[in-house]
């Protein structure tokens, strides 16, 4: 699969990808190797993953990260309840000749994640969903897994890939991640969308939404983000916001600031950013969308 049939396949399902994106999932794929991407949240890292499953017809197997992460969420966990269930029927069945079992046999244990995505008959595609959230004794754990997909079990020894999952990691920036886990992966960095990869995206989604709505109400988010907002509105609000105005029955977006400011809680979701929008701050927002939206049809841009 080259570069243009990954563009051409994401957008089948729905995903609106850009170049760069396309050629990193492809070098990704190409090589094995793990592709970190990292970004704000809200640009639509986790939907590349997803999408990417889903163009393939393969398994989305999801990791999410949190802080205190540890193996027994991640990647196995011996089944006790079933070992000490068997210690019992082997006690009761011994003195009929019952043979001797090996209580850490791979029947008796538990598949987490990563695991499970090394394990699978078909290849998949692993999720690590905010890798930055856990603790970097977890990331050095996961240094085997990316660099050769197989996990080490003290019990039962090293269990190597029976396919080779893609995999994605996503990383908000809240902390710096170790270079050793960065060696490992390719790298690409999530930003938010421009003004008509945005208006595709939307009109992808909502197909039934007035165009001039879409337009127009894009065009105003993306003078919103150059405010100096607590939470940047990311690609999820855009479509929660258009969506919400499209149910009001408008074909374009209103020259009243009190009745966008009556819907501005589908985009800012901090408290101080509630505050810091007032309808005069609206209205110069509107002004500006206005001579965005007119620029931008004038060079020609792709908003279909």
């Amino acid at each position: 699969m080259d570069i243009n049939a990954i563009n051409e396949g994401l957008k089948k399902v729905g995903y609106i990808p850009d170049e760069s994106l396309s050629t990193s999932l492809w070098l990704s794929a190409a090589l094995g190797r793990p592709l970190l991407l990292e970004g704000d949240a809200g640009v639509g890292k986790t939907s590349i993953a997803a999408a990417l499953a889903k163009m393939h017809g393969c398994q989305l197997i999801r990791l999410q990260c949190y802080e205190g992460l540890d193996l027994q969420q991640a990647a196995y966990e011996w089944n006790y309840s079933r070992q000490l269930l068997e210690i019992r029927l082997h006690e009761v069945v011994t003195e009929n000749g019952r043979q001797d079992f090996d209580l850490f046999d791979r029947a008796f244990l538990l598949q987490r994640p990563l695991l499970q995505a090394i394990s699978t008959d078909k290849s998949s595609v692993l999720l690590i969903d905010e890798i930055d959230r856990a603790d970097e004794a977890f990331e050095a754990y996961l240094l085997e897994v990316l660099s050769d997909y197989q996990i080490s079990i003290p019990e039962l020894g090293t269990v190597r890939a029976t396919s080779i999952p893609q995999v994605i990691l996503t990383s908000n920036g809240t902390r710096d991640l170790s270079d050793a886990l960065r060696r490992r992966c390719l790298y690409h960095f999530v930003d938010y969308p421009s003004l008509g990869r945005e208006i595709e995206i939307v009109k992808n989604a909502l197909p039934d939404a007035n165009t001039q709505l879409v337009e127009s109400a894009v065009s105003f988010i993306h003078k919103l983000r150059k405010e100096d907002l607590q939470k940047i509105p990311g690609v999820a609000e855009t479509l929660d916001w258009i969506r919400a105005l499209h149910q009001l029955k408008l074909s374009e977006l209103p020259d009243d600031p009190e009745l966008i400011l009556m819907t501005l809680s589908c985009l800012l979701k901090t408290k101080s950013d509630h505050w810091q929008m007032s309808g005069e701050s609206v209205t110069k927002l509107l002004g500006g969308e206005r001579a965005g939206v007119t620029m931008g049809v004038a060079a020609g841009l792709s908003l279909a």
